[in-house]
């Protein structure tokens, strides 16, 4: 791809405002709560952006899109639908509970629900699972799609990546990755919104595009299918969602930091209104990948990369750079600050000092920062394996290890009292037990059936544990006594109209 004088102008200036005002709106951060939490003071707005931007990177650009082009088409949608309903019912359920408590990570919640062993199992599976699985996912698809758009060596493109997202996340903690996002997540929904636009004209209006893709424009698949069953969605689904809305540090860390419970409400909410723009910004465009450009797509996961390549005119490139690099880099970002976060604070902080000062958590959570990209980004080209099936199929194959046991976890500790702390822990030990039994001896079911009925066994070992050795006296839960935990009427409605909204779209493309 050519650039001009003004694509290199637009891209350069994109980030210099970009990085200065990150850096410029977190300094001063000297204890762990302005580090990870951002001092608790983030707005909802603020919130709602930042999600998104961490949330939608080139996984989905490149992971999303090219199901888009495969067999999937737009019912790859229902990742994003499902999780607007489900964010928003977190919102009014679980959200309220995790500020009261005051937390700084998810894992710490166990710790005072079930016990220590708990809370460290969750931080340990769960800093692997980010560095592993979603980081090494992300630098890959990131290097890829430059290397697809730019020519770039792709090892080259994921180092590049790495260095820029772990220079200012090392520097401002999560105020610099939420500020860096409200530029970053604007850019990767507007640039999305212009493919849209760029191929519906290419492929010649929308009555065309219609027409010739109806066999992709269901949102519902039938049970057999190989990819994504309706029955799939129905079940394991819900369990995925709920962990990864209102149970995943790299998203809740943001809510965590909401300087009221109104701001946290509103701003996943304002996240899963936002996420209604995914099947216009990333999967059609991928649709019209396919029908315009079959010939060229070497895989399917090329289909995004390939449709900036062949209608973003001179001018808008440095944009669309800017706008590709920001979806990686926010979401990297995120992920390190994240895995810092519950390595230092779960690890760390608990169990090898406990009195190290504030200077000196911050201090650790920099150098394991850098600790993960390095891992991450050695990781990274290996993705390109064909038997890995494609970088978004990675992701969610792999993170099937965590869903079922956590959520588990965190359902019977919220509504049986009874629970004890072996309940918890035979949770998040059976959880990627079975699951892996599923993946090894009965590879052909799908996925999400493997999560849903991993989840009701799990369920099934923590009620035969309560059962014969239940808690006499329930343990009781941290609660700030400086936070108003009522829901207003205004953020109820609003709740209430996106997923109306939501539901609206799932019968217009049944």
């Amino acid at each position: 791809m050519i650039f001009s004088p003004l694509d290199y102008v637009v891209f350069l200036g994109f980030y210099a405002i970009v990085v200065g005002f990150a850096l410029w709106k977190s300094r001063g951060e000297r204890t762990s709560t302005d580090y990870f939490l951002g001092g608790r003071s983030l707005p909802w707005w603020l919130i709602g952006i930042s999600i998104v931007a961490a949330n939608i990177s080139t996984e989905q650009m490149v992971g999303m899109a090219g199901q888009g082009a495969g067999g999937v088409g737009l019912a790859v949608s229902s990742w994003q639908l499902v999780g607007t309903i489900g964010v928003v019912l977190i919102a009014f359920t679980l959200l309220p509970r995790l500020l009261r408590a005051g937390i700084y990570t998810i894992p710490e919640f166990l710790e005072y629900r079930y016990n220590s062993a708990a809370r460290t199992i969750m931080a340990m599976i769960t800093v692997v699972i980010y560095v592993a699985v979603m980081l090494t996912a992300v630098l890959y698809s990131g290097g890829l799609t430059i290397h697809t758009i730019f020519g770039l060596d792709l090892s080259t493109g994921v180092w590049i990546l790495a260095v820029i997202a772990a220079l200012y996340t090392t520097w401002g903690g999560l105020k610099a990755v939420a500020w860096a996002d409200l530029f970053q997540g604007l850019a990767l929904i507007a640039g999305g919104l212009l493919v849209f636009f760029l191929g519906l004209h290419a492929v010649g209006g929308w009555e065309r595009f219609a027409t010739t893709n109806a066999a992709r424009l269901h949102l519902v698949l039938p049970a057999d299918h190989p990819t994504l069953p309706w029955t799939g969605v129905a079940s394991g689904m819900w369990i995925v969602i709920l962990y990864y809305c209102g149970l995943n540090q790299f998203i809740v860390q943001r809510t965590l930091a909401a300087r009221t419970l109104r701001d946290g409400q509103l701003g996943v909410i304002f996240a899963g209104a936002l996420w209604l723009l995914v099947p216009f910004a990333i999967v059609m465009p991928g649709i019209m990948a396919g029908q315009l450009y079959a010939g060229q797509l070497a895989t399917p996961d090329q289909a995004f990369p390939t449709m900036i390549k062949n209608l973003v005119p001179a001018g808008l490139r440095g944009f669309m750079l800017a706008a590709i690099a920001g979806a990686i880099i926010s979401t990297l970002a995120s992920l390190i600050n994240s895995s810092s976060t519950i390595f230092t604070m779960d690890v760390f902080h608990r169990l090898i000092d406990r009195r190290a000062s504030q200077a000196r958590l911050v201090v650790v959570g920099r150098v394991v920062t850098v600790i993960a990209v390095v891992i991450g980004a050695v990781l990274a080209p290996q993705l390109a394996d064909p038997r890995f099936g494609g970088v978004f199929n990675f992701i969610q194959n792999f993170q099937g290890y965590i869903w079922p046991g956590v959520v588990a976890a965190f359902v019977v500790g919220l509504l049986v009292p009874q629970a004890p702390g072996s309940a918890g822990v035979a949770a998040l030990v059976s959880g990627p037990a079975i699951y892996g039994l599923f993946q090894t001896f009965a590879p052909n079911l799908h996925f999400l059936l493997q999560v849903a009925l991993t989840f009701q066994l799990v369920l099934g070992v923590m009620g035969v544990i309560t059962f014969f050795w239940p808690l006499e006296t329930p343990k009781p839960l941290p609660e700030r006594a400086d936070l108003d935990i009522r829901t207003t009427p205004l953020v109820r409605n609003i709740g209430i109209g996106v997923i109306a909204l939501t539901i609206l779209f799932y019968v217009v493309f049944w």
